[in-house]
């Protein structure tokens, strides 16, 4: 009796969204990083094509995060300068690309200016050659002035922008094809509004091929099955032939996983946890592992160990 085919037939692809700009293109970055393209769902190269393996992006940020200091010393002092930390994510914990979180611009921090910021970027960007991502505060009326400014500053290096929401889309869109970026579509854990700024994205001119995906992230334990299923479902939508979910996602693991108890709290306040120098790593590294199942093409990681579980996982299974 013949084995039955049991492979599933998809109609469809994933967008390739390409990140950074070499000389020849106009930007001054040593490489670029190209995610998307997929035929099938992670992992099931016997059923289509994975032309791109998924990327981690190292953290960082233009203030220290309110980490506890176990995760703080785990990256070391190079956490108070982001240029600093810059090269140390690049050069000792080899990520693909950058992310920088503006958390320094928080009208309720450190409040720094949008000229400060746009500094900040600029020194990253002469002190490294990877791509980078871009976000701002989370404060959308700050961010208006701040994303602006960045993305000048970065102008022709086709950094991924991050993000347009139904708040503030027709900002990004007109900061990012001024300015030559790709954008970072997001919405509050719901496919339905996932989908809608995406059409609103495309209805305002903006190519979707220069688009990638941000259903947030959640932290293991604290609705991550809920993420993790809105990941899936838009990776299968896009793989049935829904154009406006065929793209490319991203999670912010690291920005979310050192908020929550189980990775900050030390032994005396979880007692039987263990020691929380390996279980905050540990933490971010299987909710990275995770969501790359999911579908996520970039991992935004902080820890160093964390960081290097996920490369040798990357490496093995894709």
């Amino acid at each position: 009796m013949a084995l039955p085919d049991i492979k599933e037939k998809w109609t469809y692809k994933i967008n390739e969204v390409t990140i950074g700009a070499i000389e020849q293109e106009g930007g001054t970055r040593g490489k670029t990083i190209t995610v998307g393209g997929q035929t099938t769902l992670p992992l099931l190269s016997f059923e289509g094509n994975i032309p791109n393996k998924p990327v981690v992006a190292g953290y960082i940020a233009n203030a220290v995060p309110d980490w506890p200091d176990t995760i703080l010393k785990g990256i070391g002092d190079e956490v108070k300068s982001p240029v600093e930390w810059a090269q140390k994510s690049v050069q000792e914990f080899k990520v693909d690309l950058l992310s920088i979180k503006l958390i320094g611009a928080d009208p309720h921090g450190k409040n720094a200016t949008a000229e400060e910021c746009a500094k900040t970027v600029s020194d990253v960007l002469k002190a490294v050659d990877v791509p980078l991502i871009i976000w701002g505060c989370g404060d959308d009326e700050k961010d208006s002035l701040v994303l602006q400014a960045c993305a000048e500053a970065a102008k022709g290096e086709n950094c991924l922008i991050g993000s347009a929401k139904e708040s503030n889309y027709r900002t990004i869109v007109a900061l990012c094809m001024a300015n030559k970026h790709k954008i970072i579509s997001e919405a509050p854990v719901d496919i339905n509004i996932g989908k809608q700024v995406n059409i609103l994205l495309r209805d305002i001119g903006y190519n979707l091929n220069d688009v990638i995906m941000f259903q947030t992230t959640a932290a293991l334990g604290y609705g991550f099955d809920y993420v993790y299923t809105i990941s899936e479902r838009a990776r299968i939508a896009g793989l049935k032939g829904d154009a406006l979910m065929a793209l490319p996602q991203i999670c912010d693991v690291g920005g979310e996983v050192f908020r929550v108890k189980e990775a900050v709290a030390d032994e005396d306040a979880l007692p039987g946890w263990g020691a929380l120098e390996k279980r905050g790593p540990m933490w971010e590294a299987v909710c990275a592992g995770n969501y790359l199942q999911a579908g996520a093409d970039i991992v935004i990681m902080a820890h160093p160990v964390a960081i290097k579980n996920i490369r040798q996982a990357i490496d093995k299974l894709f």
